[in-house]
């Protein structure tokens, strides 16, 4: 057994299918571990200030990490490359990758330094509602987080070569070492240094993140070195093809340094509503958005570069009609079932009824765009595939912008019209509840977020004269009808479970939601049956035949990524 174990270490997965599913159940065991951190942070602390310093310390490590680590860094970029120079020799790749990390990290610990520095001037535009003494517990956990951005950037060079050979079992590994590692903090480094020893968990994190993938890269002889030799013309190459998608996830970070600038002027524990809903929401678009992308990427790009474009929109079309059929139920159970999935998860300790609810209806806000942000990172990963980067980059910065203006003009409408306010307060039944602003912002980030897949699918579908749409409509009018009467389900029984149960207890309310759920699936199943889904039976033909043995580039029914 141990023996087997091992095996998959250096085992290449060939299939599709079984990478798609590697990677989707390392997402799904990363974010359990996630969840438990989120709950161990929520009895600690509960939606305090001192969670929103801690969740404001990541930010400018983020900002280095997602725009100066991915401009030199990024997977999709470093692929295709690292492949192309494999098929001409080993030292022409050897030279490619030494280069790579030289550069990538003298150029990482110098903008570290600079930013261990200027930390205090920029903690005040990453959260100018704190207080002096907040700030200055902010400036000291970013000074430690910096060094996970350079741990994690160094995981992500790592990772390019593990992808390239499909050695995808060690890298899954690593986010669940990740998580592993922040844990640890809060449990053991929390209790001796404070606040500080979760920053120092962050950075253990990092460390296991990247250090998991060593033994793989020795065994494969691509253990990159530093070295003087360094081809600049493949550096600038590399800069010239990443720089648009680092700084579109660049833009991300932005936008979220500006989100939580906003929530460090509302109420305390607003930064931590914000996180806590963004990471419950993340577990449906990790393992289904993330995981699909990852898998269906090297594929893309190989059957791009081979002229195959006929494949190439086959496998993109798939893997949306997968997302799709995954990800729209998933969100609205999560918004049905919000308040029992919130207080199971995170209602222990100083995590009062009132941050229930808040975080509750923020879910529900990022729930109305999980399918949206999913479809944005498989598109977005086919238009990289393909070599085109400035388009998605110019459709996220204006969604970027979309999101902040929104946010900006929704709070002011709270502000001067309490009745706009209120119908916010029914809708989403926190009337009376403290902080509410705090959901102005989610719900506009969802709102640009729809916005950027409906551009982004129109933009792919005129550049490669292909009606995504079209291709989809058959799967959406499924997925949709039988979401709606999974929902109607599980609310019914919801109401009359209220009725039995004791609530009011962990007990109680994990049996209102699990049997409310259930139901409300075996409805959906029942309905995709009756209506023949062709994405049910390709899924159901795949575990019949051992769907782990079906080649990769078969215009696979399903798809994964990450």
């Amino acid at each position: 057994m141990v023996r087997r174990i091992l095996k998959l270490f250096h085992h290449e997965f060939s299939g599709l299918h079984k990478t798609a599913m590697l990677l989707a159940l390392s997402a799904g065991a990363s974010s359990i571990l996630g969840l438990f951190r989120d709950r161990l942070l929520a009895g600690h602390f509960g939606a305090s200030r001192l969670l929103d310093i801690y969740y404001a310390s990541f930010k400018i490590p983020d900002l280095l990490y997602n725009i100066i680590a991915l401009s030199l860094v990024s997977v999709t970029v470093l692929i295709p490359m690292f492949l192309e120079k494999v098929r001409r020799s080993d030292k022409d790749a050897h030279l490619f990758l030494n280069g790579i990390f030289t550069v990538f990290l003298s150029l990482m610990i110098f903008l570290a330094l600079g930013l261990f520095f200027f930390t205090p001037y920029l903690s005040r535009l990453v959260a100018p509602g704190f207080s002096h003494q907040d700030r200055e517990s902010l400036v000291s956990l970013t000074r430690i987080m910096l060094l996970s951005s350079i741990l994690l950037g160094l995981s992500n060079l790592l990772s390019s070569v593990i992808q390239s050979f499909r050695r995808f079992f060690i890298y899954a590994l690593s986010p669940i070492f990740y998580n592993a590692g922040i844990i640890f903090g809060i449990l053991f480094l929390y209790p001796i240094f404070g606040m500080r020893g979760l920053a120092f968990g962050v950075v253990f994190g990092a460390f296991l993140h990247a250090f998991i993938q060593v033994p793989g890269l020795i065994r494969l002889g691509f253990f990159p070195r530093l070295t003087r030799k360094i081809a600049f013309s493949d550096m600038i190459k590399v800069v010239k093809f990443s720089l648009p998608r680092s700084l579109g996830l660049g833009m991300q970070q932005i936008l979220l340094v500006f989100i939580t600038a906003m929530a460090s002027a509302m109420a305390a524990g607003s930064i931590a509503v914000f996180n806590f809903s963004l990471n419950l929401q993340s577990v449906v678009l990790m393992v289904v958005g993330i995981s699909y992308s990852v898998a269906a990427f090297p594929t893309l790009a190989k059957l791009f570069v081979n002229n195959k474009k006929k494949e190439f929109l086959e496998q993109t079309i798939s893997a949306a009609r997968q997302i799709l059929f995954w990800s729209f139920p998933a969100s609205i159970l999560l918004i049905v079932l919000r308040a029992q999935i919130v207080r199971v998860i995170l209602g222990t300790g100083n995590f009062t009824w009132n941050n229930t609810k808040l975080v509750a209806a923020s879910l529900a806000l990022f729930s109305l765009s999980i399918t949206a942000q999913a479809l944005v990172v498989l598109f977005v990963r086919a238009f990289y595939a393909a070599g085109k980067t400035k388009k998605p980059f110019m459709i996220n910065v204006s969604s970027s912008l979309v999101i902040a203006v929104l946010a900006l003009l929704i709070v002011h409408i709270f502000a001067l019209y309490p009745s706009v306010r209120n119908i916010f307060e029914r809708i989403l039944r926190v009337k009376g509840v403290g902080g509410m602003d705090i959901l102005a912002l989610t719900f506009s980030f969802s709102v640009g977020m729809i916005l950027n897949v409906i551009i982004l699918i129109r933009s792919f579908s005129s550049f490669f004269q292909y009606s995504v749409i079209t291709k989809i409509k058959r799967t959406l009018i499924h997925v949709i009808s039988a979401s709606i009467l999974m929902g109607a389900m599980s609310y019914f029984v919801l109401i009359i479970l209220g009725e039995f149960l004791n609530t009011k207890t962990f007990i109680g309310i994990f049996s209102q939601g699990f049997i409310a759920g259930i139901l409300g699936i075996a409805v959906w199943y029942y309905f995709l049956i009756f209506v023949k889904n062709r994405e049910l039976k390709e899924i159901t033909d795949s575990i019949k035949q051992k769907f782990w043995k079906t080649q990769v580039i078969a215009p696979a029914p399903r798809e994964l990524e990450l």
